[in-house]
């Protein structure tokens, strides 16, 4: 078990790897315990477990990140009564399709999916083909009061692509991010809330929640020079003005916040060294920037240095760390 710390929180990342393989079943299952909830784990082809799990714990809500090769897991009335979650789980389905079966019936979920469903009513769910998925646990009392939504008696399927989720896309970007495996970005609980508010609640009035996922459409296109507001706006189902004036809020303009982050992602880029043979004009490119001069005046202007020059001493920081030949 290993920890990594962010901005918010502390990320544990756990794995079978290195684990007896006759063992690996007993401790995933102490581990999703104690990180996030009590199940029964068993393999589906006979293999040992191979598994991972990046877990990171907020103030009231837990994430995770889980990786596993084909097994199915359960939640039984017996162990419910021993022990209670009180909780509501979110499922976002990255990788591999999973099944989902309750007393309610079978359903199957496939990438690019959510399921949302009361960890205390008893649940089987597989993965014949392995998995790769986001998990979101609230305490259920937490989830009445931000959704409005009382009980969930039913497990639902969110198809994320579909007309009128993007808010519910935005949460699973926003989550991806907090328990991302080399590059994890803290978070504040709120940010998580507010996008479920809106997702999950059907909420008008989330400005803050409008403007996380504004922030995460923009992160996911900075390298498109067309990116502007109006394409925001479009893309998070906003008016321009609506878009303008939550940015305003802020003390902030779209067109500034885009260049900032672009900014931002090339300076990140130009001390990396694993990109160091990368040309700064590939990697104004990268980032969006139609021009070098472009790109150069306005990093000069933010950062106070050329990228040449920051280029330069990532290679001299490289040579002393051993990283990068002198």
């Amino acid at each position: 078990m290993t920890l990594s710390g962010n901005a918010s929180s502390t990320m544990v990342a756990f794995s079978t790897d290195d684990v007896p393989a006759e063992q690996r079943i007993e401790l995933w299952e102490g581990h999703n315990a104690a990180a996030l909830i009590g199940l029964r784990c068993r393999t589906l082809d006979g293999r040992p477990l191979g598994a991972t799990e990046l877990n990171v714990q907020l103030e009231r809500i837990r994430l995770a990140r889980v990786t596993g090769t084909s097994h199915t897991v359960e939640r039984s009335a017996e162990m419910i009564r021993s022990n209670p979650a009180d909780a509501v789980a979110l499922y976002f389905t990255l990788v591999g399709e999973a099944f989902f079966y309750c007393d309610d019936g079978v359903r199957i979920l496939r990438p690019g999916q959510l399921l949302v469903c009361d960890v205390d009513r008893p649940f089987l769910r597989g993965f014949a083909q392995g998995l790769q998925e986001l998990a979101v646990v609230v305490p259920r009392d937490l989830f009445a009061e931000i959704t409005g939504v009382a009980e969930v008696r039913k497990p639902v399927v969110v198809d994320l692509a579909a007309a009128g989720h993007l808010h519910a896309k935005a949460l699973a970007a926003l989550v991806g991010r907090a328990v991302h495996p080399t590059e994890p970005v803290g978070l504040a609980e709120q940010s998580v809330l507010e996008l479920l508010e809106v997702a999950i609640g059907g909420s008008r009035t989330g400005a803050s929640a409008n403007l996380a996922a504004a922030r995460i459409f923009i992160d996911h296109r900075l390298g498109d020079q067309n990116l502007s507001a109006a394409r925001v706006a479009a893309g998070i189902g906003l008016s321009d003005r609506q878009l303008s004036r939550i940015f305003a809020e802020q003390g902030l303009s779209v067109p500034r916040y885009i260049l900032g982050r672009r900014l931002a992602l090339a300076h990140g880029l130009l001390r990396d060294a694993a990109q160091i043979d990368v040309s700064i004009s590939e990697i104004a490119r990268r980032c969006g920037f139609g021009s070098p001069a472009h790109f150069a005046r306005g990093f000069k202007d933010r950062y106070g240095l050329r990228p040449a020059d920051l280029r330069n001493q990532a290679r001299t920081d490289a040579a002393v760390d051993g990283s990068f030949p002198p």
